[in-house]
């Protein structure tokens, strides 16, 4: 089951359902490949990610693509990881710098099931998903012509630290187009140690049914009365997901 947000007039819309960060694995055998992948997607100018969200107005900075390229990355390595522990074959994380108009057909894929992993920062509750990216059935609108459109599985990530929140203390580097490689990677890496928590997953029929039960956040909602939203989500909160060693059995069981 499910559970919607708190609604308060006009616009607040408050978590209820948390769940407490909780370190699965560190990432820092795998921050060097996630860098690179990073820089190179946006400040290397070899690849290309979305300045905004689909519906959303708020046009990021090229820092803000950079960390979540970065901290997605290092989740799907983190994913990788925990699946492959449990003896789950799976594909390796894809490094691969695309252009504009392409991107992943899916994160990762067992057998016939395909993963898509979404990631966030450690104090986040929800998952979410633009709006304006899902058919009513589940289906992802911008895959499908390519008719990989449907996802089984979506695997939610905390990441740890906050590297929105490092860049944004140093604004020289938040705010520039053109960043020093070796000045940002010394900022990210030195010192750092990267932990994530792989607080859940859903399967593509929750997707429908949270889509049905219009599970949504709206664009310019106040999420806990003080995060304005840039584009409307479907949201499912972290304590309702499913826990991963479910995902482990059912993938396992299809083998």
């Amino acid at each position: 089951m499910f559970n919607k947000l708190q609604f308060i007039h006009p616009n607040i819309f408050n978590i209820t359902k948390r769940k407490e960060f909780v370190a699965d694995l560190s990432l820092n055998g795998y921050v060097d490949h996630a860098f690179e992948f990073a820089f190179n997607m946006t400040f290397g100018a070899e690849g290309h990610h979305r300045d905004h969200r689909t519906g959303g107005q708020h046009q990021r900075q090229k820092a803000e693509l950079f960390i979540n390229a970065f901290q997605g990355k290092l989740a799907e390595f983190g994913v990788y990881r925990k699946l492959t522990d449990n003896k789950i074959d799976v594909n390796k994380p894809d490094l691969r710098i695309m252009g504009a108009g392409l991107w992943d057909d899916f994160d990762f894929i067992c057998g016939s099931k395909k993963i898509s992993v979404k990631s966030a920062a450690h104090f986040s509750n929800l998952m979410l998903l633009e709006q304006k990216d899902w058919s009513k059935n589940g289906a992802y609108i911008p895959n499908l012509e390519g008719g990989n459109s449907q996802y089984d599985y979506f695997i939610f990530c905390r990441i740890k630290p906050d590297g929105k929140q490092m860049l944004r203390d140093h604004k020289d580097i938040f705010l520039k187009d053109e960043v020093d490689k070796i000045e940002l990677k010394r900022l990210i890496i030195n010192g750092q140690s990267w932990l994530i928590d792989i607080a859940g997953f859903i399967a593509h029929e929750d997707l429908v049914s949270i889509i049905n039960g219009e599970f949504i956040l709206p664009q310019k909602a106040l999420l806990n009365g003080k995060t304005e939203m840039d584009a409307a989500n479907y949201y499912v909160q972290s304590g309702d997901l499913h826990p991963l060693s479910d995902l482990v059995t059912e993938l396992k069981s299809s083998i």
